[in-house]
């Protein structure tokens, strides 16, 4: 009986050895990290593996259910899954003592192999997974020593004199202590090689636009409660990006190179000769290939930058229509991220810009800071590079960017789509007048007309809010006379051109969702004295 409980004790410590050991060694690949780069951690490195792996539909599921704090869920997800393998690895260690060691010490090694496997990766982001996965095995080692060190002579390994539970209970203490200090030193250091970044932003005084947008019509946005403003706060806007980690680069030391085929004259400038340049004030509604039909990922703000047809012109670039022998020009991210855009696109005449202001400050880190790109009328995964540092000109046929490689359409203007924001789905309206309102887009084509059917029946056309140009989206309202019930609310939109959105439903895989919003509602009637009221006050 006792040596059973020794045994089931001597487990049970090398779970906890393998958690601990587990702990200490993300702690000091977090401190060597640090000297490398953030997106070297282990956690990251594996992260980004793991979105690069992921099937496109997945991917989709995970934003759908999680939205924006699917970065955080993975994140998660990964550290129960490393919890669990080093729980199992104390209690194999307990056992067979190298076997639990080298199950430990190969968690270091799959965290190199990620973190070299991702884009812009050196072999010294192999340094801190290989640094963590040995701290994490000589912790380990050190504690089923320990756990197993018999408190008498003659004591039997496993039995019950064998776990000394205040000595070990100590040794595991000062050993979490150690690894919560290093991992905070990391932490520190990591925040301080930040710092010049941070510094940099904080100094950044935008010029004032040489073409300023002009004021936002008094009629852009309808006063009905709950939808959207016209102009999307920066700490309201979407994010969605494959980045774990954001990049936060220094712009004093930020430096963007064009090059490739066609271009006559390479260029290349840092922040302050482009900033030097003609700025353009442009508002402009952004929206994500993920989206769903009716989904969140749009959002219209100001930006302030450089027309990308003009630095092209210069350096010599001619689009498709004109000779040119590039009809793909690829952004990359400072994180090693890819997006195609399309050459006679970017040089058709519209305002693609290379942004350095949203709504009138500097980018924020998560939108791009120091410099993204923006090109209305295209989805986000072929058009917005974030943490822009080149340009190259090539070919759709000769290279593939970062989603096409995916499963994604290399070319994907954007489709017309309508958004019902209020009422929302199952909300409990009142029977009598109800604002049914939302945005609808169609970047660089604009919105001429929206309609609104209910339950099915004859589509009735919505009012339009003021226009603020082709490229934002537009606000609409209709008031409905709701009667008791379930209802059920749809929306289409017509674009410029005269096409109207479609009502054939297609998932966001590969260029884009179709289909009408439907949002589904339960109009409640009057209390009979509101409703005598009512009556009394229009008899």
């Amino acid at each position: 009986m006792k040596a059973g409980l020794g045994r089931r004790r001597s487990l049970l410590g090398g779970a906890v050895s393998g958690l601990v050991a587990a702990f200490a060694g993300l702690a000091v690949a977090e401190l060597a990290a640090a000297a490398v780069r953030p997106e070297a951690a282990p956690v990251t490195a594996v992260g980004g593996a793991v979105v690069d792996l992921t099937p496109a539909a997945l991917k989709e599921w995970a934003i759908r259910q999680f939205g924006t704090a699917d970065k955080l869920v993975l994140a998660l997800g990964i550290i129960l899954v490393l919890g669990a393998v080093a729980a199992a690895a104390g209690v194999l260690a307990v056992r067979r003592l190298p076997a639990g060691l080298a199950v430990a010490g190969a968690f270091g090694l799959v965290g190199a192999v990620a973190a070299t496997s991702r884009p812009e990766a050196s072999w010294r982001d192999a340094l801190p997974s290989l640094a963590g996965g040995l701290a994490a095995a000589g912790v380990l080692y050190l504690l089923v020593r320990a756990l197993l060190r018999p408190r008498q002579a003659g004591a039997p390994p496993g039995g019950a004199g064998a776990l000394d539970r205040r000595g070990f209970g100590r040794l595991v203490a000062a050993t979490l202590a150690a690894s919560a200090g290093i991992g905070y030193a990391g932490r520190r250091l990591g925040a301080y090689s930040s710092l010049g970044a941070g510094t940099s932003r904080a100094g950044l005084v935008l010029p004032q636009p040489d073409v300023p947008a002009p004021p936002v019509p008094p009629g852009a946005e309808p006063a009905v409660r709950g939808i959207s403003p016209f102009l999307t706060p920066a700490r309201d806007f979407y994010r969605v990006d494959t980045a774990l980690v954001v990049p936060r680069v220094d712009a004093d030391t930020w430096r963007l190179r064009i090059h490739g085929e066609g271009v006559a004259r390479p260029v290349e400038l840092d922040l302050r000769a482009l900033l030097a340049r003609p700025l353009v004030e442009h508002d402009i509604t952004l929206t994500c290939v993920s989206n769903e039909v009716g989904g969140p990922y749009a959002g219209n703000a100001r930006w302030l930058g450089v027309r990308l047809a003009d630095l092209l012109h210069e350096a010599g670039v001619r689009p498709p229509s004109r000779g040119g022998p590039a009809d793909q020009l690829v952004a990359r991210s400072v994180d090693g991220m890819t997006i195609g855009t399309p050459v006679e696109t970017v040089m058709d005449g519209r305002e693609a810009l290379l942004a350095v202001g949203m709504n009138g400050e500097p980018l924020p880190f998560a939108h791009g800071f120091p410099v993204r790109m923006v090109v209305p009328g295209l989805y986000g995964y072929v058009s917005a590079c974030k943490w822009l540092r080149e340009l190259r000109l090539t070919r759709f046929a000769a290279y593939d960017a970062y989603w096409a490689r995916r499963g994604w359409a290399a070319q994907a203007p954007v489709k017309t789509q309508s958004r019902i924001d209020t009422p929302r789905p199952s909300a409990e309206p009142l029977a009598g007048r109800v604002a049914v309102a939302g945005v609808a887009w169609a970047q660089h084509r604009g919105i001429a007309r929206v309609e609104v059917r209910v339950d099915g029946g004859p589509w009735q056309e919505a009012r339009l809010a003021d226009a603020d140009g082709v490229d934002t989206w537009r606000l609409w309202s209709w008031p409905w006379e709701a009667t008791p019930g379930r209802h059920t609310l749809q929306v289409r939109a017509t674009d410029g051109g005269g096409a109207v959105q479609t009502e054939e439903v297609r998932p966001p895989v590969p260029d884009g969702a179709t289909g009408l919003h439907t949002v589904t509602v339960h109009v409640r009637p009057r209390p009979a004295a509101t409703a005598a009221g009512a009556a009394a006050r229009t008899g």
